[in-house]
Parts: C-alpha cells; sequence; structure tokens
C-alpha cells in the first residue's frame, strides 16, 4: 500500500522547530513510526523491542547514545524508559542540535511518567490513532481504520485475531501479570458488548469472577494502550456533573466488530450492536480529528438524572458547543431529534451547534437543514464542520 498522508504530520513538523524532541503515543500498528519517518526523512530508527538493541541500552546506555546521531527514532521508549534523563542531559548541554529525537510509545501511563520526571519542557507530546475517514475514504464504521486492514478488508478477521493474541493480551500481561488469558479474551468480549453504555464496573466484574478492582486495571491497560475511549460526562460546572460514570467506546470499529463476531455490514446492521458501533464510530473520528491537528481531546457524553440523553458533547472553544446524535441509519428523521433540543435549549449562555450524523453516502447533499439549528451530516462533514470552517 502506498504511503497515506496523516493529518498529523503538519503538527509534528512544527512541532520540530520549537522542541528539541517529539514523542508520540499511540496504539501498537497505528502507524506511528511510519509517519515519523515520511515526516523526519533523514531520520535513522531503532526498536527498543530488538534483544540486541535493548541489550546495549541496558548495559551502557550512554555508548549507545553516542553512536546515534539525530534526528532519530527510538520505537516503544516504554521499553527502556532509562534513556530519557540520558537524553535529556543531552538536551540540555545543546548536542545534537541538527535534528529532533523522536520517541514513540504504545503504553501511554508508563511512558508519561517518564517524560513528566526527565523532559518536562523539553519534549511535545503527541496522541496518534488509526487512520480517519479525512485521512482515508475507505476507513469505515465495520472495519475500522488500522493501516494494515484499510487495504485488505478480506484479511481484517485473521489480522484482529493476530493482534488480540500478538499485542493486547502482552500489554496487560506486562502491566498487571494477568494469569489466565481466557479470562481476559472473556473480558474484551462482555466489554465489547457494553460499548456505547455508561460504563458498570461491577456489572463487568460478576458475570467473570473478578474483582472490581481488576476490572479497573484492565480497563486502565485498554485506555493507556489505546484501544478503549471513557467518556467523562460533560459537566458546566464542578457543581453540576450529571452522570458520574463514563461513557465506554472502542476507538477502532473493526475491533470491536471482531470481538463481536461480526463479519459483515449486513450483519450488523442486522445485530443489536449498529447504533453502539456507529456511535463509538464518530466518537473516534471526533477524537481522531482533535489530536492528529496537536489538540487536547475533548469529548463528553451527556445524560441526566431523568434519562435525557445526547450522545457526544464537543467543546469549540470559548462557549461555543456541539451537540452530537448518531444514527446508523441511512435516513435521518427529524422525529428523533426531541433530546437534542431539550438539551440545547437547556444549554443558556452557549453558543450551541446541534448535528444528527447519519450513514451518508456520496450520492447525499453534503449537509442537509434536518430542523430549525440542526443539520444532518455525515462523518467527514462533521469533522469538517467542527474543526476546519
Amino acid at each position: 500500500m502506498a504511503y497515506v498522508r496523516r493529518r498529523i504530520e503538519a503538527a509534528l513538523r512544527k512541532a520540530a522547530r520549537g522542541f528539541p524532541a517529539l514523542i508520540v503515543t499511540g496504539p501498537r500498528r497505528c502507524g506511528k513510526t511510519e509517519v515519523l519517518r515520511h515526516a523526519f526523512p533523514d531520520a535513522s530508527a531503532f526498536l527498543l523491542e530488538d534483544p540486541e538493541v535493548l541489550r546495549r541500552v541496558r548495559s551502557d546506555p550512554r555508548q549507545f547514545l553516542d553512536g546515534v546521531k539525530t534526528p532519530v527514532i527510538l520505537d516503544e521508549i516504554q521499553n527502556a524508559p532509562e534513556l530519557f534523563a540520558h537524553v535529556r542531559s543531552r538536551i540540555d548541554l545543546g548536542r545534537r542540535r541538527h535534528g529532533p529525537w523522536l520517541f514513540t510509545g504504545s503504553r501511554e501511563a508508563g511512558l508519561m511518567q517518564g517524560v513528566t520526571e526527565s523532559m518536562a519542557g523539553r519534549a511535545a507530546v503527541f496522541s496518534m490513532l488509526p487512520f480517519g475517514v479525512e485521512e482515508s475514504a475507505r476507513v469505515g464504521w465495520v472495519r475500522g481504520g488500522f493501516p494494515e486492514v484499510v487495504p485488505r478488508p478480506s484479511h481484517a478477521d485473521a489480522w484482529f485475531s493476530s493482534y488480540v493474541q500478538t499485542y493486547l493480551e502482552r500489554d496487560v500481561r506486562q502491566v498487571t501479570a494477568v494469569k489466565d488469558l481466557a479470562r481476559f479474551r472473556h473480558f474484551l468480549a462482555l466489554l465489547a458488548s457494553r460499548a456505547g453504555q455508561t460504563l458498570n464496573r461491577s456489572d463487568i466484574a460478576a458475570p467473570l469472577g473478578v474483582s472490581v478492582p481488576t476490572i479497573s486495571s484492565w480497563l486502565g491497560v485498554l485506555e493507556t494502550t489505546g484501544q478503549i475511549l471513557l467518556l467523562p460526562p460533560f459537566f458546566e460546572n464542578a457543581g453540576k456533573r450529571l452522570m458520574k460514570s463514563p461513557k465506554l467506546h472502542f476507538v477502532d470499529a473493526g475491533l470491536l466488530t471482531h470481538l463481536l463476531g461480526i463479519r459483515s455490514e449486513q450483519a450488523l446492521l442486522a445485530s443489536p450492536f449498529a447504533g453502539p458501533v456507529f456511535e463509538g464510530f464518530v466518537a473516534s473520528e471526533i477524537v481522531k480529528a482533535q489530536v492528529h491537528r496537536g489538540r487536547r481531546r475533548e469529548i463528553y457524553g451527556f445524560r441526566d438524572a431523568h434519562g435525557l440523553e445526547v450522545d457526544l458533547v464537543v467543546p469549540l472553544g470559548g462557549r461555543r458547543l456541539a451537540l452530537v446524535e448518531a444514527k446508523a441509519t441511512r435516513s435521518p428523521d427529524p422525529r428523533s431529534l426531541g433530546p437534542l433540543f431539550r438539551v440545547r435549549d437547556a444549554r443558556r449562555g452557549w453558543d450551541v451547534h446541534a448535528f444528527l450524523v447519519y450513514r451518508w453516502r456520496p450520492q447525499d447533499p453534503p449537509t442537509t437543514a434536518l430542523a430549525p439549528g440542526v443539520e444532518a451530516v455525515g462523518v467527514q462533514a462533521l469533522i469538517t464542520r467542527l474543526f476546519d470552517d
């Protein structure tokens, strides 16, 4: 597959003019190393999962770095976080001024601890996710956006089976020392069936026969490795939180449908999961658009004590706000907009933009005025309206 230009490249190149180091975090196989190679073609690269490279780093980190010329990519830096302190010293001494230090990592929590301790003020940190709809027209709500799946959708099932076994289970073992992988696989399947719902850890722990802290630990691994999104509740001030628990979504729709055992769009539409999968797809595309522009991830759910709910809330800066309803339909229906109107009308003092996102096709108009103040749009048009208009 020919290289597909990534939206994040512009933000990386801009940051490299002001910072001596860049750190790109994100799920495994989302294309972090490839985008750095393309953005910085003169960079050499070292994979810190290679046993020989790790042996050299751990036996004498200073000597290893003496043999490195910048720009350089140090891939999967969470395996050798001790390098941060040595790189910091070289940055502070002004060495290697002719190019940035480029780090990638697949476990954000441990990685960010090293950044906070050693690289504060010296490194620009970016999150990266799989392809978004604005990067490839082949990204979809059934097969998702992983770069190795997008060009070969017929191989998606085999690829995701390998991905779960090779990466997810290994990351969980490394972080939590889980021994019962069969139970963890059951956890993944159970979690997939809860996508789009308010997270209830006890509800997940009970059928698995594990403790709530264990579920929290496993969720933490999935979140910090970029596999799930936990959307916090939207609140206008600290005393007015309306929904206490986060809303669960998967970052990649392809992984979610794989875990659900769904192999085609027809099967998905015939299942009870079409709505949650599509909503999660829309949420993920919003997050991709934010982080690939170098912006902060900022997206919420909304549900009050009376059950009034809007799928997604996206702050747009200042007192501007987007309310988004996601419907896995080809025919947007204005009769479904009651909750959207009620939440919008209650946001006094806000400039509220309301959208209903549906399964748009190229033969449809780019946007449709579904009702006064509400646009019916496809996912790509939503991203344009939120971030580029």
